[in-house]
């Protein structure tokens, strides 16, 4: 497989999320940084097994938490599916997930079950609701981790990726502000899968798919974010996000990360930066940053997102897609596959999903 095709990103941008993921299993939730280098020294560098009475106690070095759990069962979906189908989806979360759960956080698949899915799963299991109305206001990103796989199944189709990345999210987060910023981060992921570069130009990449109707994000502002044209019709707003601001971020992270006046050393200290706290609007940023400055260096970037603290285990899970998407599965380190459990079965998985996608390239090149 050549480095850097269409095959090699997609898969590597789910394998990268894995990864990153069972990277950050043991030191998960570290916030005090000095008992961080205490129990795993100045720097982790590979799988490591969870401390007793710490998160994800009793595991092993190389399991997936929750999150990867959720990942793979999307990614699963997908392929059976040939895309994103929500019934599917959803019918393998009452009859395959749900019932190992029990509501409190210390438990279920992982060691660890997260706001969002538990008061799902009390709303959906406890209280009989319908899918569709057992969403809660979790500022997390807990659906930004599972619609990873999503956002590269649906990379070539935007319209399509971002109504399937919505309707994922709004399962289980119905923030409209963490809907966006999740929508946002799976455009971007599309579009390192298609082989854009997380650099400078790619939020007016971004508008103009906004500007075509491919992105449900609301915008008044001619090109370059200029004064709207006296006179000009404004597009409708239903159905749209209020604004583009989510999709603007990631070029000015991106200017920072190259800008020589601007250095955040070691680079793992970007935590300290936009904030080491589970919410989206921390785990972004710093993912984006991490992987434009290590955009051809998958182990720099991921181990730099573990090597963080505090909710190191999303970072490092968002990070890992971002720059596996860059560097392709060839671009990844072949120890961080040989410690990750399962990794034949989520490297058949990934290749599936990656070879449909290139088919399904191939099918419209030829029909132009």
């Amino acid at each position: 497989m050549p480095a850097h095709s269409l095959q090699d990103r997609a898969t590597g941008a789910l394998i990268g999320a894995f990864i990153g993921d069972a990277l950050a299993l043991g030191p998960h939730w570290y916030y005090d940084l000095d008992q961080l280098h205490a129990d795993y020294g100045p720097w982790i560098s590979d799988y490591t097994t969870p401390k007793a009475g710490r998160y994800h106690a009793g595991m092993k070095a190389g399991q997936a938490s929750q999150s990867g759990v959720l990942l793979r069962l999307t990614l699963e979906s997908l392929v059976a599916c040939d895309g994103y189908d929500e019934a599917d989806f959803c019918r393998r979360i009452d009859t395959t997930f749900f019932p190992l759960l029990d509501g409190t956080p210390m438990h279920g698949p992982g060691g660890y079950t997260s706001q969002s899915i538990r008061e799902a799963w009390r709303k959906r299991v406890g209280q009989g609701l319908p899918w569709g109305q057992v969403a809660g206001n979790a500022d997390t990103t807990e659906a930004a981790e599972r619609i990873l796989a999503i956002a590269v199944c649906h990379a070539l189709q935007p319209a399509e990726l971002a109504s399937a990345v919505t309707g994922n999210t709004l399962l289980t987060q119905n923030d409209g502000t963490v809907v966006a910023m999740t929508v946002a981060f799976g455009a971007v992921l599309g579009m390192l899968v298609e082989g854009q570069p997380l650099d400078t130009t790619l939020s007016d990449k971004l508008m103009a798919r906004v500007k075509s109707g491919a992105l449900p994000f609301h915008a008044v502002t001619s090109g370059n974010l200029q004064a709207p044209r006296p006179g000009e019709t404004e597009a409708p707003s239903a159905g749209r996000f209020p604004s583009p601001d989510a999709l603007l971020s990631q070029s000015s992270i991106a200017r920072a990360a190259v800008d020589p006046d601007i250095r955040i050393e070691p680079a793992w200290k970007v935590s300290l930066v936009y904030g080491m706290p589970c919410a989206v609007y921390h785990q972004f940023p710093a993912a984006y940053y991490l992987a434009a400055r290590f955009a051809d260096d998958f182990e720099s970037a991921v181990l730099h997102a573990v090597n963080g603290g505090g909710q190191n285990l999303a970072r490092a899970m968002l990070t890992g897609a971002l720059a596996g998407a860059q560097t392709g599965l060839s671009g990844i380190p072949q120890r961080f596959l040989d410690g990750l459990e399962n990794a034949a079965e989520l490297l058949n998985l990934a290749t599936q999903l990656a070879k449909r996608i290139n088919q399904r390239q191939n099918r419209t090149a030829h029909a132009k």
